[in-house]
């Protein structure tokens, strides 16, 4: 096992975050600063963007979207899962987390909290929409920033592909069922046939669209084409991203003004959620006997977030000035920072955990 990590080791030696990655916090929170200032005194073009619809759809959020996943999906290479069986347990306790525990635990954790203990200080109309946002954003597996935290943490870089190819494959069929049941069991209401709209726009689709795109260019120039277009790709990708939160808090503005406290409230449930699910998935991996260069992977990929995917079906659910889209943006907010300090956690346990390891 220690071999085996010391390879993935080396292999993983060199990558890092880019500056954006390492600061996407940074960039968040001057998006939601300029975002409120331009919705409170440039109000219009953004009510005007708000009735860009069809069928429930924003069409200049959606096109945001579409750049923001398709890239990412761009990456994912499905053949990958042919390599499951060789980290059975590792994708065993990954699958369990993600599907089984996450979308539940938060469900729980935003009963707990927000219909609960931080009730009095928030706006009693949009407490169940808080709640789904939060389900929502649990849901769905991190697809991209995986990626980078595996770098991060050494982890094996065949283990990270099969995994983020299984999970995407398992996300088409489960994601509307989750949050439909877990809304149901909120006694949210479920507007299912746009919950099923979304998943076709922002998971279907684009996942289609990437993997028709990713054989042309590797068919056409190998891996190096493939390479030229997502560099390409990466800050248009990155733009609409903070273009996308622009918009968001340009709706969100006056609500967030008048309670500054919401965006603590919110992050609190998602913090909680995300340290349990990584040290629940660590220590089943280190009771299964795991090589650490896949526990810590498979504890990172099972406390992230596909918040791209979550921020645009809250918005498809709910609208952008609903609670719903503001939990969804919070988990942008602590991505970066609550990762980063899974990964020093994972890597500085390393020796305790293959000690443990070992002896199973």
């Amino acid at each position: 096992m220690s071999a085996q990590c010391e390879t993935v080791g080396k292999q993983a030696a060199g990558a890092a975050m880019s500056k954006f990655e390492r600061y996407l916090s940074v960039w968040v929170a001057l998006c939601i600063v300029a975002g409120i200032a331009l919705g409170h005194f440039f109000p219009a073009p953004f009510q005007f963007i708000g009735r860009l619809e069809i069928a429930n759809v924003n069409i200049p959020m959606a096109a945001l979207i579409w750049l923001m996943i398709i890239p990412m999906l761009l990456k994912v290479d499905f053949g990958a899962m042919s390599n499951l069986r060789e980290h059975v347990r590792g994708i065993g306790v990954t699958l369990f987390v993600n599907w089984a525990v996450k979308p539940f635990s938060m469900a729980l954790l935003g009963w707990l909290f927000i219909r609960g203990v931080f009730a009095p200080y928030l706006p009693a109309e949009q407490i169940d929409s808080y709640i789904a946002g939060l389900i929502i954003l649990a849901a769905a597996p991190c697809t991209a920033m995986v990626f980078v935290w595996s770098r991060l943490s050494d982890g094996d870089a065949n283990f990270t592909l099969s995994q983020v190819a299984l999970n995407d494959t398992i996300m088409v069929f489960a994601f509307a069922p989750i949050v439909g049941l877990l809304l149901g069991l909120s006694a949210i209401s479920v507007p299912w046939q746009t919950l099923f709209l979304s998943v076709a726009l922002y998971i279907v689709i684009p996942v289609l669209f990437g993997q028709w795109w990713r054989k042309r260019l590797l068919a056409r120039g190998g891996d190096a084409a493939l390479q030229r277009v997502l560099q390409a790709l990466h800050p248009l990708s990155l733009s609409a991203l903070l273009a996308t939160l622009v918009m968001m808090f340009g709706f969100q503005g006056e609500q967030i003004l008048g309670q500054p406290l919401i965006i603590l409230l919110l992050a609190i449930p998602i913090l909680i959620q995300v340290y349990f699910n990584s040290g629940l998935a660590y220590l089943l991996n280190r009771r299964f006997g795991v090589a650490h260069c896949v526990a810590a992977p498979s504890a990172l990929i099972g406390a992230s977030n596909f918040f791209e995917l979550a921020v645009a079906t809250a918005i498809s659910l709910f609208g952008f000035s609903s609670g719903a889209a503001l939990a969804t943006v919070v988990g942008v907010l602590v991505e970066v920072p609550v990762m980063l300090s899974v990964v020093r956690i994972v890597n500085r346990t390393r020796g305790w955990y293959e000690a443990g390891a070992m002896n199973r």
